[in-house]
């Protein structure tokens, strides 16, 4: 498993709570291994997806990608999450899927020790994946668009990739190894 960590490793005290975005594009398993990285850390979690208004999910269910403007109402929301925990000195984790420079920036308002785990992989495992689960509103016909939005994590931001081709078991405990979580 290689990974590669950027920007500030996370929390600068010990007292600074962490806050955990697992992010990358659909099918990337966003969702499951912030799970399994949650089974050790219950911390408190969201899913980024059920801060989705209805009309994004509709939006996407009909094969239409979502514009900036879409997004923005959704990553406030999110972030306005993390901030209210943060407040309350307490870590959290969410999958998002994060995939701009900008999303991110907007997440990170959250709160100071906000981390990106971006899970990375190739469009072939990708799209095997999307077409073998059920009950997604994301289409397989946009991946193309997810992956041409994705911005990969830059060196001065907090984060760092995995790849997710290990089951994600594997990877949780990847991330929380090189993170001292573990």
């Amino acid at each position: 498993m290689t990974s590669s960590v950027t920007g500030d490793a996370g929390p600068t005290t010990r007292h600074t709570p962490w806050h955990l975005v697992v992010m990358g594009v659909s099918a990337s398993g966003k969702t499951t291994v912030a799970r399994e990285m949650n089974r050790t850390l219950r911390w408190e979690f969201a899913e980024g997806d059920d801060f989705h208004p209805q009309a994004n999910v509709d939006k996407m269910a009909s094969g239409v990608a979502l514009t900036d403007e879409d997004r923005r109402p959704w990553l406030r929301a999110l972030a306005d999450w993390t901030a209210e925990h943060d407040a309350a000195g307490r870590s959290t984790i969410m999958s998002c899927s994060a995939l701009r420079r900008s999303y991110r920036d907007v997440l990170r308002e959250g709160g100071v020790g906000t981390f990106f785990v971006h899970l990375t992989g190739d469009k072939e495992l990708l799209l095997r994946r999307m077409s073998h689960r059920g009950g997604h509103f994301m289409p397989v016909e946009l991946l193309d668009s997810q992956l041409a939005t994705l911005e990969p994590l830059e060196p001065d931001e907090p984060g760092a990739a995995f790849d997710v081709t290990p089951p994600p078991r594997l990877i949780a405990s990847s991330v929380l190894r090189e993170l001292g979580l573990a």
